[in-house]
């Protein structure tokens, strides 16, 4: 493919005042508001101006411009800055200059920052009211637990310290912050975020879990009060605390425990016997035999956990066993162990398959990191919070945005529904004062874009796709 013209050094210039970047903005910032984003925000936030004078007036506008610039893409503060180019500023009102929207972030403490995750999970209930964004948890929902670590370069961000992080397989120690996150799925929605602490980053992952799982129960309960709730973790947060506060709320739990005496004992007291091959989906089967490939077996035993002040807990002790890749040659299996605990009437395989699509909690980091959490912006910790609180509301409204707009958008990667779905050029126009917005023909993601307008732009309930 070439270019059909002959251009020259004077072809390009930088003079239209009619074309918006990114014409998805409109149907995404109207579901912000039906859903009271605004609202939330000047209910719960209530900032002073003590660094610059007036540099927290109207945090309701700040804040969404924010969004909408996370919405778009943006990583960094000086990011927000497409939001005024072309025809954007015409078609939505209080968009602020990135320096703006820098002075405002560093109004924040550390207690405005919580106030602000308050608007999230508030919006998120909302939004879960207004689109089918957590589909099927009137039967179950998942409550998925799991921390990273963001590296930061510098000596002046607060709270940065080294962490152990995993790359490539190795094990090594980065300068970072370490965001906490906790997400709400369902068998057949993808996760969004219920809750989200930023941390130092030599913090434990499991530090702070007990609390914001309790907090993240509660959001699920405000959802849907009647759904069964399951909590799923790695083996940091497979603690005496965890299980604790899932049993004193009354949820199911599913969480990997470290190995100590107690667990190995009880994994060698396991007759070989009632092991049994475990199906995943997708498991390749021999085409000779029928028989699987994959050499995993699961097994269960009853296993005695002692809590404080003489109090014990007996739960289900699942144990996962591999072949060790070390040792193929080996006379007799070398087996690898994968304990966890869980207190589901779950049948032991189908409770190993549902433990280990806890795994989903990956796809929410990877659309963190591929957007607003691929820079720590700020030097100021409590600014860098607010920023985190910014990004949860930012993805929870992708994926409204992406059930509204159906189709494969339903499960999308936060980087497509913005190419297909945010980050779509249009020239506005206003014959007779009727805004009008002029999208490319032939666009490829016309039925779900179209699919998306319809859903917002003067619809008061969710409208069917057309075929």
């Amino acid at each position: 493919m070439d270019s059909s013209y002959t251009f020259t050094a004077d072809s390009a210039v930088f003079d239209e005042q009619n074309l918006v970047s990114a014409a998805g903005l409109v149907p995404v910032l109207e579901l912000a508001e039906q859903t009271s984003l605004s609202r939330l925000i000047d209910e719960h936030v209530d900032l002073p101006s003590t660094r610059v004078k007036s540099g927290a007036v109207n945090p309701a506008g700040k804040l969404t411009s924010i969004v909408a610039a996370m919405a778009c893409g943006a990583d960094s503060i000086d990011d927000a800055g497409v939001l005024r180019a072309g025809g954007t500023p015409r078609v939505f009102n209080e968009v602020y200059a990135p320096s703006t929207l820098g002075i405002f972030l560093r109004e924040f403490t550390f207690g405005h920052s919580k106030q602000l995750a308050a608007v999230a999970r508030a919006h998120l209930v909302e939004l879960a009211a207004r689109t089918p964004l957590l589909a099927g948890a009137d039967e179950r929902m998942f409550l998925d637990i799991d921390s990273l670590l963001r590296p930061v370069y510098g000596h002046h961000k607060q709270g940065a310290s080294f962490g152990h992080a995993k790359i490539a397989s190795r094990a090594l120690l980065r300068l970072g912050l370490s965001p906490q996150i906790t997400t709400i799925s369902t068998a057949s929605a993808p996760p969004v975020i219920a809750e989200a602490q930023l941390r130092s980053g030599k913090a434990a992952s499991g530090r702070g879990g007990a609390r914001q799982v309790k907090q993240a129960i509660t959001t699920a309960r405000a959802v849907n009060p009647d759904a069964t709730i399951m909590v799923r973790g790695d083996s940091m947060f497979g603690t005496k605390k965890m299980i604790s506060a899932c049993v004193a709320d009354g949820v199911q739990f599913s969480l990997s425990v470290s190995r100590n005496k107690r667990i190995s004992a009880a994994i060698a007291a396991i007759d070989e016997a009632t092991y049994t091959p475990v199906h995943y989906p997708g498991a390749v089967e021999d085409p000779d035999t029928g028989a699987l490939i994959s050499d995993a077996q699961v097994a269960e035993t009853p296993y005695t956990l002692r809590l404080t002040r003489g109090r014990t807990l007996t739960m289900r002790l699942v144990v996962r066993r591999v072949k060790d890749a070390r040792y193929p040659d080996a006379l007799f299996p070398v087996w690898r162990h994968h304990p966890f605990v869980t207190n589901s009437a779950l049948p032991v395989a189908e409770a190993d398959i549902t433990h280990r699509r806890h795994a989903i909690i990956e796809t929410t980091f990877a659309d963190l990191i591929g957007g607003p959490l691929a820079h720590i912006p700020s030097g100021l910790f409590a600014a860098n919070c607010a920023w985190l609180a910014c990004a949860v509301i930012t993805h929870n409204l992708l994926r409204a945005v992406g059930t509204l707009a159906g189709g494969d958008h339903t499960v999308a990667r936060g980087a497509t529904l913005r190419r297909d779905l945010v980050n779509v050029p249009a020239r506005f126009a206003a014959p007779a004062r009727k805004p009008m917005l002029h999208l490319p023909a032939h666009w490829p993601r016309q039925t779900g874009w179209k699919a998306l307008w319809n859903n917002t732009i003067g619809y008061p309930t969710i409208q069917p796709r057309a075929a």
